[in-house]
């Protein structure tokens, strides 16, 4: 069996886990001495989410670069910019070679939303430095990104205390 360099992981679907299962990675990454990053397209800092805490205590570069949930956006422009920089600064990093792991997380809603060109995406995820491993998640992962990863997982939503009325748990969800 061939080792690559580096390799591309895409966390997709419906279901709950897509970022959380990228930030096991980002320890992993971070245990075995790799320089790790992150990129947030969607996420603001308004919360207080423990994976960020947790990056932090560990030194791990993280840019949380959204503006929150787009349903909530006063002005989806601007919201659109914010996704458009955030990929200005996802494609530097990947070109970098400063990184042995970098996460886009959310990615593929800047997609999604056409704030970025999917073309863009595969082009600079592809044309990485060679050493840098990339883990993007979000919904609706678009077949190029599938085609170009080397794994790809789907989360399947079974069942979720949400839609039973129970409040998203610090600890659990962020």
């Amino acid at each position: 069996m061939a080792r690559a360099e580096s390799i591309v992981l895409v966390n997709t679907g419906y279901g709950k886990g897509k970022s959380s299962a990228a930030f096991g990675v980002m320890g992993r990454g971070w245990a075995r001495g790799w320089r790790v990053g992150v990129v947030q397209f969607i996420k603001s800092g308004k919360w207080k989410t423990g994976e960020r805490k947790l990056a932090d205590h560990l030194g791990i570069e993280w840019h949380t670069l959204g503006d929150g949930f787009t349903w909530e956006s006063t002005d989806l422009d601007e919201t659109a910019a914010k996704g458009r920089h955030a990929w200005e600064v996802a494609a530097a990093k990947l070109a970098s070679g400063d990184f042995d792991l970098l996460i886009l997380d959310e990615l593929t809603y800047a997609v999604k939303y056409g704030w970025v060109d999917v073309a863009d995406v595969v082009e600079g995820v592809r044309n990485r430095a060679p050493h840098t491993n990339v883990v993007i998640t979000g919904r609706d992962a678009p077949d190029e990104l599938v085609e170009l990863a080397d794994t790809v997982t789907e989360m399947r939503k079974v069942k979720h205390a949400y839609d039973e009325g129970i409040k998203a748990k610090k600890g659990i969800e962020y």
